[in-house]
């Protein structure tokens, strides 16, 4: 593995408490977020509160201001957009209204057929969610998520000890609130791709986690008269350049996905490029800190 970094002494246990601190004002923010996400007071998708999307494909290239403009003369509110100019499509997502069910498709096109004359398109798709199909998805949204970090929970204190499950889950949860409170404090869209980009975050963050455990276990194996401070610090240290390699590996195709992969994925894409930087994070400041002050005043079992 190439090392970009090389025997460093850094006492990462000793800044524990700085690191808890900025770790416990992201997870105030996303539990915020959640309470938020729940009352269905967050910036949500109509994955979760309901709402009309129209494809909309035009023969013609069409300026997206245009449209926008063409929208609000039509009397619809609180909506969205997205285009591919390249294929020279847009993407109208109308949020909940009190319009009966295919009124607001109706709506979008009567508008924009009044504002673009000469522009002929043609409706490529229609999806209408109902608010109550709405609300079940961004309960079993919360649901996934809860379950996956349960079951993170109980694989790690199958292949470790139960301390270390504690410090990993937390680690977790810690980095899906954090994402999911700056999202909110962005004032981002919330929504079902938003989702999945948590809970592949969520699996990045365990495997890094994890090599960061695994050289915990071997050194405590070797060096069992050092304080265990210590050998979670050279542990922490062996494995840091692997550790930032790998986060920058990941960095530069989130990266690429962010400025080139088109407006469906920008959402997923800054999910992920906060994920990898909040979980590489945590794997370190939080999860370790975590394992050392449950077993501190304990002697470590082998494992």
């Amino acid at each position: 593995m190439l090392e970009l970094i090389k025997n460093t002494k850094i006492d990462f246990l000793g800044r524990r408490n700085y690191a808890f601190l900025f770790s416990g004002i992201l997870v105030a923010i996303g539990l915020l977020a959640i309470i938020q996400i729940a009352r269905g007071e967050a910036n949500l998708g109509i994955d979760f509160m309901g709402g009309t999307s129209v494809l909309l494909k035009f023969e013609k290239p069409v300026n997206l201001s245009q449209v926008r403009s063409s929208l609000d003369k039509g009397g619809l509110k609180n909506f969205e957009l997205q285009d591919f100019p390249y294929i020279d499509e847009v993407l109208v997502k109308v949020k909940r209204t009190d319009l009966p069910m295919g009124e607001a498709a109706s709506r979008v096109t009567s508008a924009i057929s009044a504002s673009f004359p000469d522009n002929k398109f043609l409706v490529e798709g229609t999806t209408e969610i109902g608010p109550t199909v709405g609300s079940k998805l961004r309960r079993d949204a919360i649901i996934a998520i809860t379950l996956a970090i349960i079951g993170i929970l109980i694989y790690i204190a199958w292949r470790f000890q139960f301390s270390f499950g504690i410090g990993a889950t937390v680690a977790t949860f810690h980095d899906v609130l954090a994402v999911l409170g700056v999202f909110y404090l962005l004032g981002r869209e919330i929504n079902l791709i938003v989702v999945t980009a948590l809970l592949t975050l969520a699996g990045y963050s365990l495997t890094d986690t994890v090599v960061v455990f695994d050289r915990i276990r071997e050194n405590i194996k070797f060096l069992t008269k050092e304080p265990l401070d210590k050998v979670m610090n050279k542990s922490i240290n062996e494995v840091l350049s692997r550790t930032i390699v790998t986060s920058a590996t990941v960095l530069l195709v989130t990266l690429a996905l962010f400025f080139f992969g088109g407006e469906v994925i920008h959402d997923f894409a800054l999910a992920m490029l906060l994920g990898v930087i909040v979980g590489t994070y945590s794997s370190v400041f939080v999860a370790s800190p975590i394992v050392y002050l449950w077993k501190r005043n304990k002697p470590l079992k082998k494992v």
